[in-house]
């Protein structure tokens, strides 16, 4: 009995030490399950393009008299550029793997997102992710990383990891779309990286951009608002109102210098939107055959006639004019992105001789977006400026506008 008494207490010993070890050890691996983020959705894959110092971006401007003197005053941090892989959808819908350039200051703080996107491009090597320095990632967004924000530039569809595909130009939902996941896969990014965001997001870009950020931020507030919050964007140059553009260009009479830019959006319209056109049937010859034969290319780069009057066939021209061409105008208004009602404030900026984007689409966008009932939008004109010698205003007005923000 003696013996059985004293292993009965060994026993008992022994369980209260199991027991305890076990309690250890179910704790730990609960802090561990706590600690581990759910698999990335998004985020495919990143790669360091390199680390580059305060010094080194100055540099890169020294001879720039425009934005040289500006920077002399402003600190810039150290930062780290990396390419980007990630899932979003095409413009059906379908699942592909695009790119874009995250670019993040070395400093640990918390940061603001900004969301910077790229102004029309015909070469693949200036997209973001390509970090070439005729590429907006290699100026304007490390300058605003190393000024202090992580900076999420997307390829958009047709440049880098989707290059295979045909870049959609001036599509707005696809434009949108792959700004929103680039958003996304950024976030997971810092989120595995130890990279600190606070609660600011801020979306930006010029020309092309300019539309982009202005549909990415309609997408975010109308679809994504229990998800993203926009604290403000700054748009600039946009064609915003695709509609009226489409009416001007079949209006005048004179070389446009835009017009081969116009005719990648018909043609983007036409493949998007399945018109089912062949070129014939907007140009005359012998363009219309010197397009149809032209080497593949991003955008059209072959030289054609400046003059609307003389390049459309007329039955084109009187479609738009008179409002009978029912499927393109359905395609040009599905486009339009000037009337609706932003809760964040939207700070847009645009050159008043621009001959290139005209002026009245941004202020189109601020009379309907003001007559809508929105309080916080404003319409900042650069006078005398054109669509390329407005890019500097556009650039330090940004700087300046961010600046309010600070936390």
């Amino acid at each position: 009995m003696v013996f059985t008494k004293k292993i009965s207490k060994d026993m008992k010993k022994l369980f209260y030490i199991s027991l305890f070890f076990s309690l250890v050890l179910a704790s730990c691996n609960k802090k561990q399950d706590e600690n581990v983020l759910p698999e990335a959705q998004y985020l495919v894959q990143s790669e360091l393009v390199g680390e580059f110092t305060g010094a080194q971006i100055k540099a890169r401007y020294a001879n720039n008299t425009e934005v040289a003197p500006f920077l002399g005053l402003l600190p810039l941090n150290t930062v780290k550029v990396y390419n980007i892989t990630y899932n979003t959808v095409d413009v059906s819908g379908n699942a592909i793997i695009a790119s874009g350039a995250l670019i993040v200051p070395v400093e640990s703080k918390p940061y603001a997102l900004v969301s910077y996107q790229h102004g029309t491009i015909t070469a693949d090597e200036e997209a973001p992710s390509n970090y070439q320095p005729n590429s907006e990632s290699y100026t304007s967004g490390t300058l605003f990383s190393a000024a202090g924000y992580v900076v999420s530039m997307p390829d958009y569809i047709g440049y880098g990891a989707s290059k295979n595909l045909a870049h959609p130009y001036e599509h707005a939902a696809s434009l949108a779309s792959a700004s929103r996941d680039m958003l996304r896969a950024s976030r997971e990014f810092c989120a595995r990286n130890n990279v600190a965001l606070n609660n600011q997001l801020f979306l930006a870009g010029y020309s092309e951009g300019g539309y982009a950020s202005m549909a990415l931020h309609k997408l975010l507030e109308t679809s994504h608002h229990d998800e993203f919050t926009v604290t403000a964007s700054i748009p600039g140059a946009g064609a915003y109102n695709k509609t009226a553009f489409a009416k001007y260009v079949v209006s005048k009479n004179e070389k446009l210098s835009f017009i081969n830019a116009y005719l990648w959006v018909l043609d983007t319209y036409n493949d998007v939107y399945k018109l089912n056109r062949s070129f014939d049937a907007y140009i005359n010859e012998p363009y219309a055959s010197q397009l149809a034969n032209a080497t593949p290319a991003i955008g059209i780069q072959i030289e054609v006639e400046q003059n609307p009057q003389l390049l459309f066939k007329q039955s084109f021209l009187d479609g738009v004019r008179d409002e009978t061409d029912a499927a393109f105008l359905n395609a040009t208004k599905d486009n339009d992105i000037y009337n609706w009602t932003p809760k964040a404030p939207i700070r847009m900026f645009h050159g008043t001789a621009d001959d290139f984007v005209p002026f009245f689409n941004s202020q189109n966008a601020y009379d309907a977006m003001r007559a809508n009932g929105a309080t916080q939008v404003e319409l900042i004109p650069i006078e005398g400026g054109n669509h390329f010698t407005s890019i500097a205003t556009y650039t330090l007005g940004l700087f300046n506008y961010l600046a309010q923000f600070n936390q």
